[in-house]
């Protein structure tokens, strides 16, 4: 018969056996958590799609293209930041239809923490130039300077400024959102620079460095 001390200790060395296997197999559980589960969920909305093409260049070429190559970019390089995760509106050529609010209600139903719609301008004087981002709500002017100032610099297009306007995808999200207007794609050197490969990742670079410097603002007030 097992005394008890003895029944005690045994009990004591399988529990000590099961939870160092335990940590072996799982040896950063907090460290996970933060891969599997990112403090941020960024929503970027390449503008237009499908049979809503957006603007036409002077080239031909379309702002739906043009937004969704971007967009792309963007969650490619986002992948770089372990706090962030990126989800896009559309993945592909598709319509979201503007009445059903499809884009703002993707993000609220997300619960997302920020919203940036990416487009490229237009105007029938192909001298117009510059970049040019709006919000509608209070608390999302400082993203949208944020983002402002670093597309701007990237890109180094005129700086028009940050303005307030009532476009759905800003005014029926429930998180800070931004429309970002890249350039004018009606604008010959601008579109000519637009549809670059390597000047598309240097937009979508800078969007992220506006995310980023958005956080970390936030994160200390």
């Amino acid at each position: 018969m097992i005394s008890d001390k003895k029944f005690i200790f045994m009990a004591l060395l399988v529990f000590v056996m099961v939870m160092f296997g335990f940590l072996y197999n799982h040896p950063d559980i907090s460290n996970a958590r933060q891969v599997d589960s990112p403090a941020y969920k960024i929503v970027i909305d390449p503008g237009h799609g499908g049979k809503d093409q957006g603007a036409e260049g002077v080239s031909g070429q379309v702002e739906k293209d043009f937004t969704l190559q971007l967009a792309r970019k963007v969650m490619e390089l986002a992948e770089q930041d372990s706090r962030m995760q990126v989800y896009l509106t559309r993945s592909d050529d598709r319509f979201l239809s503007s009445i059903e609010r499809e884009r703002p209600q993707f993000a609220n139903q997300l619960g997302a923490d920020l919203f940036i719609s990416l487009h490229g301008n237009t105007y029938t004087d192909p001298t117009v130039s510059g970049t040019e981002t709006y919000y509608y709500h209070p608390e999302s002017l400082l993203l949208a300077q944020s983002i402002q100032n670093h597309v701007r610099d990237a890109t180094g297009f005129k700086d028009r400024g940050v303005k307030k306007a009532d476009f759905f995808v800003v005014k029926d999200t429930n998180m800070p959102a931004v429309l970002l207007e890249v350039g004018y794609l009606t604008n010959p050197s601008e579109e000519q620079k637009l549809f670059e490969e390597d000047f598309q990742y240097r937009i979508a670079a800078s969007v992220i460095e506006g995310i980023q410097d958005y956080l970390r603002t936030t994160e200390n007030t």
